[in-house]
């Protein structure tokens, strides 16, 4: 479960990298993909390891907010640190993307255990 919640987010990353180059670039290269998405996966795998994200990979609050917040912030700031734009529009797009995307899934593992709990008494 570890390691296959640390590609969903990395996963979840990409994606939001890639639909925001297909949005407002009309496509993708694997170069222009790597560049937008690199420093959010960067700051990812800090948000791991500053949450310990490993011990409780699926919890929403626990480790979700902390790993969404930290890829926030650390990939807007390595981001501007490199030269990519950091608009408002694009700051309110990356953190509410992120955080449906990298909360969102949590959220839906957490509903589907505590049906299970229900449902089995």
């Amino acid at each position: 479960m570890k390691l296959l919640a640390f590609v969903g987010d990395a996963v979840a990353v990409i994606a939001f990298a890639a639909v925001g180059m297909v949005q407002h670039h009309g496509g993708f290269s694997a170069t222009g993909l790597a560049e937008v998405a690199w420093p959010f996966l960067a700051a990812l795998v800090v948000g791991w390891v500053v949450s310990l994200a490993w011990r409780a990979p699926s919890k929403p609050v626990r480790t979700g907010l902390p790993v969404w917040a930290v890829t926030v912030v650390g990939g807007l700031l390595l981001r501007a640190a490199t030269g990519g734009g950091t608009a408002m529009a694009f700051v309110v797009v990356a953190t509410l993307t992120l955080l449906v995307l990298l909360v969102g899934w949590r959220l839906v593992v957490a509903g589907i255990r505590a049906a299970r709990r229900v449902r089995n008494g």
